[in-house]
């Protein structure tokens, strides 16, 4: 089953617990475009509250404990036998989050709306303000179902598989670092912006264009291959953008705000 949902299939769904993720980094709220208008049935998932731990030592978006994202997925309206569609603004960068979330804690039929709400708009399907209340679902979090990487793993990686640097170039390059407090790249890293998965409008570009693009640097069938970002929500874009792409990889959670919190880690620039 793909990860990706048309905005037409969607609509075509009996009955789906719909996750709407808009966030972005530095605000505004998502909360406040969720009120300004939704997809029917849709509840808002907060992405620092409901799919990650506070800040810390361990990045900026850790990982939650099991039992507080399974809390708060039950009150979503997340249930084991019921399909999940995330949904942010347009490109998915922070549905994907939401995606692997579910994924890595053993929810098997979860899906990212491709062009998030402004493609289900461009469809002609409605939007509305109504926040009506959701039975609680019943889904229990189980840790595991999607690989995971620690900043040894990261280094290992990064030496003997494909280790994918998710931010902005120039991120990347150690030019500029407007969030964390160290500039550079994990050494032996190889960088691949998000921006380079979606097309203009915010779809993601076809498998094959996908798949083409990262073999291109390096990450073949055989290679192990993981992801990093800032904070692990981008990286978790590319390793939904590489799972279309029919290569599976391992998300590094803590990424460059937890590998930067160890001044002993060596850091790359150039």
């Amino acid at each position: 089953m793909s990860p990706l949902i048309t905005p037409e299939e969607l609509a075509a769904i009996g009955d789906a617990a719909i996750l709407d993720v808009r966030w972005r980094l530095g605000g505004p709220p998502g909360v406040e475009a969720y009120r300004e208008g939704h997809i029917p049935g849709a509840v808002f998932c907060d992405l620092n509250a409901d799919l990650a731990a506070p800040a810390g030592p361990a990045g900026r978006h850790p990982l939650p404990a099991p039992e507080v994202f399974q809390e708060a997925m039950r009150r979503l309206g997340v249930s084991e036998g019921r399909p999940v569609v995330v949904y942010d603004e347009a490109d998915s960068t922070a549905a994907a989050r939401a995606w692997w979330a579910l994924r890595y804690f053993g929810h098997g039929d979860v899906r990212v709306l491709d062009g998030g709400l402004r493609a289900w708009t461009r469809a002609g399907l409605p939007v509305t303000k109504d926040e009506s209340p959701v039975p609680p679902g019943d889904f229990t979090a189980r840790p595991g179902g999607m690989p995971v990487l620690d900043a040894d793993q990261a280094a290992a990686l990064a030496s003997d598989g494909v280790l994918l640097d998710a931010r902005a170039a120039e991120r990347y390059r150690g030019e500029v670092e407007p969030i964390d407090p160290v500039a550079g790249h994990i050494p032996g890293a190889v960088s691949a912006p998000t921006t380079g998965n979606v097309e203009p409008g915010g779809r993601f570009h076809k498998r094959e264009f996908l798949r083409e693009r990262f073999n291109s640097l390096g990450a073949v069938e055989g290679v192990p291959v993981g992801a990093y970002c800032g904070s692990g929500v981008t990286a978790a874009h590319e390793v939904l953008a590489l799972e279309i792409a029919g290569l599976p990889a391992a998300l590094y959670v803590g990424s460059w705000s937890n590998w930067v919190a160890d001044p002993g880690r060596p850091v790359a620039t150039g």
